[in-house]
């Protein structure tokens, strides 16, 4: 099976299923009281066949179980086996708290970080966060690991934070990953209840980025391309190599994030009624760890589906923009990794005319418009749309805002007629700024 069909899903008998083509060992399993997502596959360790769950449907829509059945395969075709994984970190969970158990006073904050990484973090948040969370909770934390987390007092935890002020982003993101850590700790009750959580507490608001440094100034204003810079670069993009030209015109296009851009598959578009469409699944979006956000839906429209449709010819159902090795200038195997984001935005840095670093590439042309990040672009975008008349509600939903408060909780409303709208409004506009 190729397509989801709700009605057949909801007509399932006990022990029945539904596979489907496109997505190997992806199925829904149905019971006398529930439908379940679940990925079986031949384990790489021993030969045998397993199966893991995914989640349940209709909680759990198709694109979302999508995402989790592509992150448990690729660990299979890494050479890991999900469930066996999957059994040992509960284990190492219970073992965890056998050990808290045995020896009470000994808990100290190294056994709260680990414990936090374990049985939170690696099951909730993607491989990249998962990184960034590790590197974060490792030395910059060094002076309190020893400590029980009873000990470390407001002034301790004051201090740590102070000693990074010079980093003001990367200090918020420590105290961030520390303050969820105390409180997985108070909720399992590995800590005790009265023990207060200072990094809640301290510092609130104080940890600001102070801007980047272009040509020796600060520069914190946030950055919106006029049309005449619009009109000026879109025609050099092309001169850029092809991956950075396309990414660059997507971002203006269809106002998405950067990284869920290059991350896009051949199997998270669709053809409907109304024209071409991508399901960013939750998983790959900002949102996935909020837990009433959806899958994002995003009409592609004129430049953008031009673009997408000739790299979905050209790849198919895997990654759109494959990593390409820089020694062969092959594609990787099974084009299982795509380009960066950081990728994309090196590049440009390089061809702005305050780039002095070494790594100036003699190849990188000069750039007409200066002073800009990609991400601008996905500012200049929700801009336009606001300044042509687009309704907030609706330019929000366009670039993958989660609505806000008691909204979000009961306006379901998902608005893709009026994305397909404002996108083809955006996307005639920005012509007619290129055509001049």
């Amino acid at each position: 099976m190729t397509k989801f069909d709700a009605k057949r899903a909801k007509q399932l008998q006990p022990d029945e299923h539904i596979a489907f083509d496109d997505f190997p060992g992806l199925r829904l399993e149905a019971t006398k009281t529930r439908r379940t997502w679940t990925y079986r596959y031949k384990s790489p360790i021993d030969g045998n066949m397993r199966q893991i769950k995914l989640g349940s449907w209709p909680t759990m829509p198709l694109p979302a179980a999508i995402a989790l059945w592509e992150q448990r395969r690729s660990a299979r075709d890494a050479g890991e086996d999900p469930a066996l994984a999957k059994r040992k970190a509960r284990q190492g969970v219970l073992a965890s708290d056998s050990k808290t158990s045995l020896l009470p006073g000994s808990y100290l904050v190294k056994h709260l970080v680990a414990d936090y990484l374990s049985g939170h973090v690696e099951h909730n948040a993607s491989q990249r966060v998962q990184t960034n969370t590790k590197y974060a909770l490792g030395d910059p934390i060094k002076p309190i690991i020893s400590m029980t987390p009873e000990a470390v007092t407001r002034q301790i935890a004051f201090k740590l934070l102070e000693g990074l002020r010079d980093r003001p982003t990367y200090a918020n993101r420590i105290k961030t990953e520390l303050a969820a850590a105390w409180d997985y700790g108070l909720d399992a009750g590995r800590i005790k209840e009265n023990t207060p959580n200072w990094w809640r507490q301290i510092m609130r608001g104080k940890l600001r980025s102070k801007g980047k440094t272009r040509n020796g100034e600060r520069i914190t204003d946030k950055r919106v391309l006029t049309d005449i810079e619009i009109s000026v670069l879109v025609p050099w993009l092309p001169v850029l190599e092809s991956d950075v030209s396309d990414v660059a015109q997507l971002y203006l296009w269809t106002g998405q994030r950067g990284n869920e851009i290059v991350a896009i598959r051949g199997n998270e578009l669709t053809e409907e009624k109304d024209g071409l469409w991508w399901t960013i699944p939750k998983a790959k979006t900002k949102n996935a760890r909020v837990e009433r956000a959806t899958a994002h839906r995003v009409p592609l429209v004129g430049r953008a589906e031009q673009i997408i449709r000739q790299r979905w010819s050209r790849h198919g159902a895997g990654y759109l923009f494959p990593y390409v090795a820089a020694k062969t200038g092959r594609k990787t195997t099974k084009a299982k990794r795509h380009i960066t984001q950081a990728a994309i935005g090196q590049v440009i840095a390089r061809c702005q005319p305050y780039w002095v670093r070494k790594n100036r590439l003699v190849t990188d042309p000069p750039i007409p418009v200066t002073g800009w990040t990609p991400h601008d672009l996905r500012r200049t975008a929700r801009t336009m749309l606001g300044s042509m008349g687009c309704a907030n509600e609706i330019a929000e939903e366009i670039i993958g805002h989660i609505k806000a408060g008691i909204v979000g909780i009961y306006n379901l409303y998902e608005y893709d007629a009026e994305k397909r709208e404002w996108l083809t409004k955006l996307a005639a506009r920005l012509e007619s700024i290129v055509a001049v």
